[in-house]
This record gives C-alpha cells, structure tokens and sequence, in this order.
C-alpha cells in the first residue's frame, strides 16, 4: 500500500522497520519538528526522522496540521492509509478523512483502558496484570475509534516502563503488518463504553516517593516512572532517582533501610531498590551503586 507514516519516538522507530520490510511504499514521513537537545541546545532530530532520513525517505515536521497548506499538502500525497503511533500532533477531520482508507493508529493498551497520553505508564502504576496493543481507526475523539485487531501480553511483577515500552513496540510493528495485510478481511469492533479508562500525562510532581505508602504502590511507581521521569527519594539530602524494584519481606519505620542490601521499609511491607541514579551520575544496578556509595542499616530514605 501507499502509507503516510505518522510518529515521533524511538517507540515508532520499529513500526516504520517493519512498514518498509513487509514492502510498503511510505510516501511520506510525518513527525515532531527537532528541537534543542544536549550541552549545546542545538537543534536534535527526532528518532523517527533519523530513522527515516536513514532509509531514503521524505519528511516533514510541521508544528500543526490545522492550516489549509499543511492539509492540502497531506492530501496531495495519495495516501490509501496513514499509520499513526505516538505522533504528538492532534489530526484535524481535514487529515483523518485525506488517506483513502483512513488512518489506523497503534495504541499501547487494551482499549478502552488507558486511552490517552501514558498508557505504558498507567498501566504498571495501577497494578495490571496484562495490556496489549490495539489497531484502532482513527476518529476525533481522543482514541475512540473501533478497534480492528489487538494483541496481549502478561506484565512482569518486576518489569519497568521501559521494559514494556520495547516489548509492545514490537508487537506493535508486527500487528500493523497484520492488519494491513488483512484489512479487507477486518471487522471494526467499536469500544464499549464499559471500562474506560484515561491515562494522564505523566506530571514530575508524581515522582517523589512517599514512603509511608504500602509496599505495593512504591514498587508500582517506581517500575511504572521507569526511566522517565523516574521516581526519585532524598538520602542525606541528596536526591536519589530509583528506577528498578521489587517487593521484599520486612517492616520498619518508612523509609528505613533494613539490612546492607538496600531493603526499605514502607508504610506496610517493604521492597528492595535494584537500580538507582545519582544526580549528574549514570544509573547503576544496586551492588556497583554500593560499592561507590555504601548505604548503612538504619539509614533512612526521606519521602
């Protein structure tokens, strides 16, 4: 088929692969204009642009697709369909009804949970045992449309954010393959209206760690703001990013650690730290991160 292909992210980056391996034509590459990026601030292409710049195709970043220009540009193109997945640019009904066969987006949760912004996110923050990806038909409604295939998969009691945000990618990129390939045959299922569920964008001020919270919620925050924007803790005064955990046996005043292995105490329960980052420094997993920074027994982490 003929595709305009629409994402930003490195989350993106392996559905435009597979779109160009499985032989589509990509007329076109849509994605987030650079933007100022490292010590310089120079202006940093997207991953999705490096990407396509990498395989001979043509992009453009506009910063909105509500002018005429833009939107006669886009249909100009002759798309049958436009593949979307994490673009970060709302699609006018201009653009939507442009592709002859509309725009199918990717979306990284089973819908109707966990429509909007942070799915991946939401869904290890919350304690869900599975999610999934679905191909969804794109309407004006913030991830409404009927869904036309969907994919599932188990969340690991010590998998991050990122963990899952690789995995789904993939099977992203292999569902749109699917569906692309089957789409005559596909039947929309519209959403029920039973079970929806929104998954905000994710704000700093949810990062910090209150320690007097029960095990099971300080394990889910920290796995589910892993990498970014990574939860994060004082020692001494000095601000500690935590970015992998798992639950742990033991009890204790919130906040205290219980043994020289980085077990804490939490308002009930306790969880071990198994990934953590200084400030200006690299993440390290827990034993390099004690050897250059011992952590005592009974030393408390403040909330």
């Amino acid at each position: 088929m003929r595709i305009v292909f629409m994402g930003t992210p490195d989350f993106s980056v392996p559905v435009l692969e597979a779109l160009v391996a499985a032989g589509h034509e990509i007329a076109c590459v849509y994605c987030q204009p650079p933007r100022p990026a490292g010590r310089g601030k120079k202006d940093r292409p997207t991953p999705v642009h490096q990407r396509a710049e990498a395989l001979g195709l043509p992009v453009r970043h506009p910063t909105s697709l509500k002018p005429a220009e833009e939107q006669a540009a886009f249909a100009a193109l002759g798309a049958e369909v436009a593949v979307v997945v994490a673009y970060g640019l709302l699609l006018p009904r201009a653009i939507l009804d442009a592709p002859a066969r509309g725009c199918l987006n990717i979306h990284a949760s089973l819908l109707p949970r966990w429509r909007g912004a942070a799915p991946i996110h939401r869904a290890i923050m919350a304690g869900d045992e599975r999610t999934g990806v679905c191909i969804m038909q794109m309407e004006e409604g913030l991830d409404t449309g009927p869904v036309l295939l969907r994919s599932e998969t188990s969340i690991g009691a010590e998998e991050t954010t990122a963990d899952l945000h690789h995995r789904l990618s993939q099977m992203g990129a292999a569902l749109i393959v699917q569906a692309l390939a089957r789409l005559d045959d596909l039947t929309p299922e519209p959403q029920p209206e039973e079970g929806v569920t929104y998954a905000h964008k994710i704000d700093k001020a949810e990062a910090r760690v209150d320690w007097t919270q029960p095990a099971v919620d300080v394990d889910r925050q920290i796995r589910g703001l892993s990498p970014f924007p990574g939860a994060w803790t004082l020692l001494d005064g000095e601000r500690i990013k935590l970015l992998a955990s798992r639950l742990a046996d033991g009890s204790g005043q919130p906040g205290e650690v219980l043994d020289d292995g980085l077990r804490v105490a939490c308002g009930s329960g306790a969880i071990e730290l198994l990934r953590l980052q200084r400030a200006g420094k690299a993440a390290q997993d827990r034993d390099t991160f004690l050897r250059g920074h011992p952590v005592p027994k009974g030393a408390t982490f403040e909330g």
